[in-house]
């Protein structure tokens, strides 16, 4: 991502990478999942700089610049809800791919969420405190085409009768 600013997502494509989030599967269709949508800049980089100090990184932390970033949290009582979050921001990675729109899973926010500093960032967004974050989207347009990745042939085991 890192366009200097980030050109915006038009908010139609942001609300179908949302619809294709909300469509994913959940244990028992429970939906107890919660999208939160950061377009501000510094909004997201107050929470940035929030997980940096956290992690113990540099204030160049910036979840790589991205025009939205969804935070996907789940109930802290539902044990499934790491599985239906990953379900859900995975949905939303493939509705950004087939828009022309880059995306980028972010993990720390799983090991960062209940820091204070954090957790009063993710509270003035409206993210209640019973809520787990299991991870987030970066969503924007790539500064430069994707890097072809070969793929491992051998994660699939064929078992033959």
């Amino acid at each position: 991502m890192h366009s200097d600013p980030p050109q915006p997502i038009a908010r139609e494509d942001l609300e179908q990478i949302l619809q294709a989030g909300r469509y994913a599967p959940s244990a028992m269709n429970r939906q107890t999942w919660l999208f939160t949508v950061l377009e501000d800049k510094d909004k997201m980089g107050a929470l940035a700089r929030a997980v940096a100090a956290e992690l113990g990184r540099g204030e160049e932390y910036d979840f790589y610049a991205p025009a939205a970033f969804v935070i996907v949290s789940n109930r802290r009582d539902n044990r499934l809800g790491a599985q239906d979050c990953a379900c859900a921001l995975e949905n939303m990675f493939l509705a950004a791919h087939a828009m022309g729109i880059g995306s980028v899973w972010i993990n720390q926010l799983c090991d960062t969420c209940d820091a204070p500093a954090v957790r009063r960032q993710l509270a003035s967004f409206g993210i209640p405190a019973d809520h787990v974050v299991w991870g987030a989207a970066a969503l924007g347009f790539a500064a430069a085409p994707p890097r072809e990745i070969a793929h491992n042939p051998a994660v699939v085991n064929w078992v033959e009768d």
